[in-house]
Order: C-alpha cells, then sequence, then structure tokens
C-alpha cells in the first residue's frame, strides 16, 4: 500500500470485506476522500458523470472514490482570525459552533472560490448572501455552517455511492485526523442517517505498518488486519438523530445542485 490512502482504508476496523461490504470510508482532514473498497473498477457512464476514480487498493482492490474538501475550510477561517489577533483554539471553534444556530445556511465545500487561500469568513458570508440565505453573523456561526455543509456533502456523496454500487451503506468509517471532530461527526451521522464508527487517527500510518507484517507472514489477510486495528486502537461510534435530516434539499438549493 504505497499511496497514503490505500493505506489508511486497510486500517478501517471493519468486520467484513470485499463486493458485499455494507460499509464505506472516510478518510477526513484538510481534505477528504468518501469511498468503497470494489473488486473491480467501475467504469461506469454515471461514475463518470459525477467524478469518481478508481485507484489501486491493498489484496488487488480497487477504492471507488470522490474527494471532497474537508476542514480545509475551518483552517483558513482560523487563519483569518489568528490573522486579525484572534487566535482560537480548535476546542473553541468546536465550543463556538455547538452554539451557534441551527441549519441556517449551507455552501458548497467544493465551489471554486473556497478552494484557496482567502478571506474564508468573508467568503462564506458573501456566498451565502448570494444564494439569498442568512448571512453568519459571528464566528461559531460561520464555523457551523462549513461543519454541516461538509456533513450535508459527505451525505450528497454517499447517495452516489450507493446509485454506483447497488447497495445500501448502512456504516460510515471515519478515518484521520478529522475524526477527532466530534461535532462533525455527530452531524455526519445525522445528515446521512448513519452510523458513524471513528478511528483511529493515524490510520495511514497503521495501514502501511499492517501491510509490511501482512508481506513478513506475520498477518495472513486484510481480514485480519482490521481484526488487528479493532482491538488495537479505540474507536468511538456515532448514531444517527432518531428524525431524519430535514435540510437536505435546502442544502442542494443552496449550491445548485
Amino acid at each position: 500500500a504505497t499511496h497514503d490512502t490505500a493505506s489508511a482504508v486497510l486500517a478501517v476496523p471493519a468486520a467484513s470485506s470485499g463486493g458485499n461490504a455494507d460499509w464505506c470510508y472516510l478518510s477526513s482532514g484538510t481534505w477528504a476522500l468518501m469511498g468503497v473498497e470494489s473488486p473491480v473498477p467501475v467504469l461506469s457512464p454515471q461514475a463518470l458523470r459525477y467524478n469518481f476514480t478508481n485507484e489501486g487498493g491493498v489484496g488487488r482492490t480497487t477504492r471507488l472514490l470522490k474527494n471532497i474538501t474537508g476542514l480545509w475550510l475551518v483552517q483558513e477561517c482560523r487563519r483569518t482570525w489568528a490573522a486579525a489577533g484572534n487566535a482560537y483554539r480548535w476546542d473553541a471553534l468546536a465550543k463556538l459552533a455547538a452554539e451557534a444556530p441551527s441549519a441556517q445556511a449551507f455552501i458548497d465545500p467544493d465551489a471554486a472560490e473556497f478552494s484557496s487561500p482567502c478571506d474564508m469568513p468573508e467568503v462564506i458570508r458573501t456566498f451565502c448572501r448570494r444564494t439569498g440565505q442568512p448571512v453568519p453573523a459571528d464566528d461559531g456561526w460561520v464555523v457551523r455552517v462549513c461543519l454541516e455543509s461538509i456533513a450535508m456533502r459527505s451525505r450528497q456523496v454517499l447517495t452516489m455511492l450507493e446509485e454506483l454500487t447497488g447497495r445500501r451503506l448502512a456504516t460510515i468509517h471515519v478515518v484521520g485526523g478529522g475524526s477527532q471532530n466530534r461535532l462533525l461527526c455527530q452531524m455526519t451521522a445525522d445528515a446521512c442517517q448513519r452510523r458513524v464508527v471513528t478511528g483511529p487517527v493515524e490510520a495511514t500510518v497503521i495501514g502501511n505498518v499492517l501491510m509490511q507484517a501482512m508481506t513478513d507472514g506475520q498477518i495472513g489477510s486484510i481480514a485480519e488486519a482490521r481484526e488487528v486495528v479493532g482491538r488495537s486502537f479505540p474507536v468511538e461510534v456515532y448514531e444517527p438523530s432518531t428524525q431524519p435530516s430535514e435540510h437536505f434539499a435546502r442544502f442542494l438549493a443552496a449550491i445548485g445542485s
């Protein structure tokens, strides 16, 4: 697994593998990659239209995935605020976001205006004005707009994955640094109405070491490697709220989809 994401996917502590597995992965950090493990590439016109990629995985598997924007949005906001003399701690931003108004406005995390370093809070407010939505009035509200939009984008990509694979994906395994953002993980569970399992954080390193152990004969299979992960590292489980998210249609309208 010479690729970082291929290593991270090996470290997903899932109980099943192969073409009938009922889970997807979300490698979450500054950027995010959401996909499934497939025995063969998925080369349909719909996969092309949705802009999915087929990349090599461990054990001759294919990683069918889509690149999406992750916590880059919040990182850029934090950088802008720090330059203005307000250096927020990450936990402080999470607290402010948790206290901010819920589901008031959404942005398209993958829109071009958010892809480069910028005054991210102002660009977010401009997007909200242009699309006729409430404009975030404070920093916590700006962060909440970012996190809720990332969660809704995950739901959109999950829907695409289920269409491309023809199966329901009951669990989302979140690995990487973004798995430490508990508010985002719960938002993802609520938006997708799926069980979210987080961890390990350092999935790339762990998967790489496990692949070496497999090559050396110390671990016999991908399934056994994933069992080792499950026994060796803490995971957290986020169950979705009892009521389905009512805001997905508003998100789609805001992003023009």
